[in-house]
């Protein structure tokens, strides 16, 4: 499975960004997921949802600002970003956990800029 992470970019403090994470060569099951890793910091989780059942989690620094959602018809995961402040710039990860493996994207670049 490769998982294909877009939608990063430029944008001011306090706008919206949406992240997708599309799978090709297979499809989504288990868990899928956000990570972001800004420059000289490690990788941090930000958000899951249980591809099956729904369920979602989200990092602290994140609730009630950014919402992940599946489209299983279109095999993809999105990562709305509102609320955008500077210490969310980093590169983020899309990541399918399943079978007891783990499949990164090649991550999107995220800049908020104040």
């Amino acid at each position: 499975v490769q998982l294909q992470a877009s939608g990063g970019g430029l944008v001011q403090v306090g706008g919206s960004l949406r992240l997708s994470c599309a799978a090709s060569g297979g499809t989504f099951s288990g868990t899928v997921g956000w990570f972001r890793q800004a420059p000289g910091k490690d990788r941090e989780f930000v958000s899951n949802i249980s591809w099956g059942g729904g369920s979602t989690y989200y990092a602290d620094s994140v609730k009630g600002r950014f919402t992940i959602s599946g489209d299983k018809a279109k095999n993809t995961v999105y990562l709305q970003m509102n609320n955008l402040k500077p210490e969310d710039t980093a590169v983020y990860y899309c990541i399918l956990t399943t079978r007891g493996r783990n499949y990164w994207g090649q991550g999107t670049q995220v800049t908020v800029s104040s």
